[in-house]
């Protein structure tokens, strides 16, 4: 996939802020090749590896250096900036340097394909997935042996359909992004559909520059400024796709998903191809994927997706981590014994008649909460291996599941229907029996599991369903982080979280 000659250097200035650097020029070559080699190679394995795999010969002819810089010309189709890999007109002029610079561009590209341009553990601050693997200066030196640098760079990105679909988005928003910027749309009262309103030609226009509502039809102005019809339908489409209620009223979320824009967009899905180069090319055919910015899991088993159901995830301040984390257990009729995070913050407020009717009581020192219908983990707990003692979990609070906005947790994981998903998980490990005699019981009761289920926790703001390709905000900020070593523009600024008290104290 190419991007057309239209993203021109307009857009680049609006999409990228890190200034163009020239390549390192740091290995030098010299009258002894593999003596220079030898020597500059411990501060770059990949380049010795490269050359010890070529037998310390040059790599780089005029045809084979034009092949590679067409390549990362392409960058762009991956949410790259080519620069930072090569600048052509920065290569120096004598040979063994230009080697030098050539052999290090390539194989920061091939990585950057590979595996991420970026560290996932410089840029959140628990990290434990699995990084995709790969051995770009064997693959680069039989690539250049071959004299087919194009094939084997076009094989090193994901190759699944989610990744082909927010490329093609991608390229869609790049393009939208240079023919031109919508106006901005102002701030205002919630514009439900039959109304009169000023901004609506405003929102039209940006409803058109991200490809939701058909060209302008030259209406006169009063006509232009009532909210009805197609621009009705684009906008319950937006909603849809950015996870609100699609129900055509234009609100603060509304108008502030109509204000990101084109290019907004682009960077997202430039970020969301990013997270997904990270991840490991085969992923187990059983496992539970959680998005945490979209707050849904998905459920797949021996390489078939069979559910997917909300979520309830931490909210900022107590945010979910990335985390990898198998699920070896169930918890029937769980007891929820307190962090002290929880009880200094919230609990110790609380009168000791709430505490009392809601069973909580003091084991050992620490206050617990007895099993039963009130208990914030519910009647089903999914017990994780890992560090941060984050688990999956029923909860008496099933309201929050019919929300379009479900980060409200202390960082767990509230599943929708989580009784029927561990009966499901039971009868697929065989172990439905066991299963159902716990959850006769009054007490906490363990449910050992055959065979440990793989458990991503991810974060992804751009991601494809399966047919579409949708948005969420970035309510943790943390893509920022990504961008920014991506070399993007920082996205919007995040307002303010509004912590919407109750009586919902869960983990």
């Amino acid at each position: 996939m190419r991007v057309p000659s239209c993203v021109g250097k307009a857009l680049f200035l609006a999409l990228f802020t890190i200034p163009l650097s020239a390549c390192d020029q740091g290995l030098p070559f010299g009258g002894d090749r593999q003596a220079a080699i030898e020597q500059s190679s411990v501060r770059d394995p990949q380049v010795r590896a490269f050359y010890e795999a070529r037998q310390w010969q040059a790599a780089w002819d005029g045809k084979s250096e034009k092949a590679l810089a067409e390549i990362i010309g392409g960058a762009m189709a991956h949410g790259l900036k080519p620069s930072l890999f090569l600048d052509a007109d920065a290569l120096p002029d004598d040979a063994s340097a230009r080697e030098a610079a050539l052999t290090k561009a390539a194989l920061r590209y091939a990585d950057a394909l590979a595996r991420g341009y970026s560290d996932p553990k410089k840029s959140s601050e628990i990290y434990t997935i699995p990084r995709a693997r790969a051995d770009v200066a064997a693959g680069l030196a039989s690539a250049v042996e071959d004299g087919k640098l194009q094939e084997w760079f076009a094989s090193l990105a994901p190759h699944t359909p989610e990744y082909r679909a927010l490329q093609q988005a991608h390229g869609k928003y790049l393009r939208a992004a240079a023919q031109a910027k919508p106006p901005t749309v102002s701030a205002g009262k919630a514009i439900k559909p039959g109304r009169r309103d000023e901004r609506i030609p405003a929102i039209a226009a940006a409803l058109r520059a991200i490809g939701y509502a058909p060209a302008a039809q030259g209406e006169a102005t009063g006509h232009a400024e009532r909210y009805s019809g197609a621009i009705v339908d684009a906008v319950k489409r937006l909603q849809a796709d950015l996870g609100l209620e699609p129900d055509g009223v234009i609100g603060e979320a509304t108008v502030d998903a109509l204000n990101v824009g084109p290019a907004g967009r682009a960077r997202q899905l430039a970020i969301a191809m990013e997270r997904l180069r990270w991840l490991e090319r085969n992923a187990p055919d059983t496992r539970i994927e959680v998005n945490t910015a979209a707050a849904f899991l998905d459920y797949w088993r021996d390489g078939r997706h069979v559910d997917r159901r909300n979520v309830v995830v931490g909210e900022p301040g107590w945010e979910t981590p990335q985390l990898a984390s198998p699920m070896f257990q169930l918890v029937a009729k769980p007891m929820w014994h307190v962090p002290d995070s929880i009880l200094e913050d919230e609990l110790s407020k609380k009168s000791q008649a709430y505490l009392s009717a809601n069973g909580f009581t003091y084991r050992d020192g620490r206050l617990v909460q007895r099993s039963g219908p009130k208990n914030a983990l519910g009647l089903v707990k999914f017990d994780l291996r890992n560090k941060q003692a984050i688990y999956l979990h029923d909860t008496p609070a099933k309201a929050l599941f019919g929300e379009p906005e479900r980060h409200r947790s202390h960082g767990c994981i509230r599943v929708h229907n989580a009784l029927q998903f561990a009966s499901m998980i039971a009868s697929q490990e065989g172990v439905l029996d066991q299963f159902r005699k716990a959850m006769a019981k009054e007490d906490q009761s363990y449910v050992k599991l055959k065979s440990e289920i793989p458990v991503l926790l991810l974060y992804h703001t751009a991601f494809w369903d399966g047919s579409r390709v949708q948005f969420r905000p970035d309510v943790y900020g943390w893509d920022d982080l990504v961008g920014s070593a991506l070399g993007l523009v920082r996205g919007p600024v995040r307002k303010p979280w509004l912590h919407k008290p109750g009586e919902d104290v869960g983990p």
